[in-house]
C-alpha cells in the first residue's frame, strides 16, 4: 500500500493514541469492578498489525463503547454526525479522530467512505456498522454496501462481531416501555469471529450476505 503522499489520518495520530489509552483504562476499571458484566470472546482474532475492518450489529448506543473498549488496537469508527454536537461525547470523538456520517446524505456518505479508506490504507482498524442505524430486536435492516466495497477494493479482511445485551443495558426509548433507562446488571457479550477473506467473493452482495449470516450466528 502506497500512502507516503497522503497525510496520516487524525485517528491514527499521537493525540488519538493518548486519548485511546486513557479512555480504555477507565473502561477496563469499570469492567474489572463488574460495574457492567462484560464477556469478550475471540479478541485474539483481530490481527495485531495491518489494516482490518471490524463489522458488528448495532442494537444500542453503547455498542461502540463496548466494542471499541474490547479491542487492543486503536480503532476509528464511522458514527452518526449527531454525536459531534453532544457535550463531552463530541469532544471525545474529535480527539479520537472518528468519522462522522450524516444519515441520508450521499455527499457525507462519500466523504466518510473516502476517510475510511485512508484509515485502512494507513494500516488502521476501521469499525463499521453495516446496518447504518440502530436496529431493535425483531427488526431487519439491509446492510449498506460500503463495508463490502472497501474490503474488496483494498483486499483486506473483515472481522465479524456479534454484540448482545447492550440493548438491555441501555434500551432505546421506544422499546423500553416502563423498564429502566439503564440497567447495569445485564450481561453484555462481544464475540469476535474468524476473519472473512473478501477475495473469496466475486460480488459485494454475496459478501454482504455472508457477513450478515456470520454476525447473526455470533450474536446468539
Amino acid at each position: 500500500m502506497n500512502h507516503e503522499k497522503t497525510r496520516r489520518p487524525r485517528g491514527l495520530g499521537k493525540r488519538a493514541w493518548v486519548t485511546t489509552q486513557l479512555v480504555r483504562r477507565v473502561l477496563r476499571m469499570l469492567a474489572w469492578s463488574n460495574f457492567v458484566h462484560v464477556t469478550v470472546i475471540g479478541r485474539e482474532r483481530v490481527p495485531k498489525t495491518g489494516p482490518v475492518i471490524v463489522a458488528s450489529n448495532h442494537i444500542s448506543m453503547l455498542d461502540a463503547v463496548f466494542l471499541w473498549g474490547a479491542l487492543r488496537r486503536r480503532a476509528v469508527a464511522l458514527a452518526m454526525a449527531e454525536l459531534w454536537s453532544w457535550p463531552v461525547v463530541g469532544w471525545l470523538v474529535r480527539r479520537l479522530g472518528q468519522i462522522p456520517v450524516v444519515r441520508r446524505n450521499s455527499e457525507s456518505g462519500h466523504s466518510a467512505m473516502a476517510q475510511a479508506e485512508q484509515i485502512l490504507r494507513h494500516g488502521g482498524v476501521l469499525i463499521i456498522y453495516p446496518e447504518g442505524r440502530l436496529v431493535t430486536s425483531g427488526e431487519t435492516e439491509p446492510y449498506k454496501p460500503g463495508v463490502a466495497k472497501l474490503a474488496l477494493a483494498i483486499g483486506i479482511p473483515i472481522i465479524p462481531v456479534g454484540t448482545a445485551g447492550t440493548d438491555r443495558v441501555l434500551p432505546m426509548r421506544r422499546t423500553r416501555g416502563a423498564g429502566p433507562a439503564f440497567d447495569r446488571h445485564q450481561q453484555v457479550t462481544v464475540h469476535f469471529g474468524e476473519p472473512i477473506d473478501p477475495t473469496q467473493f466475486d460480488d459485494p452482495g454475496k459478501l454482504l450476505d455472508h457477513l450478515r449470516q456470520r454476525i447473526e450466528n455470533l450474536r446468539q
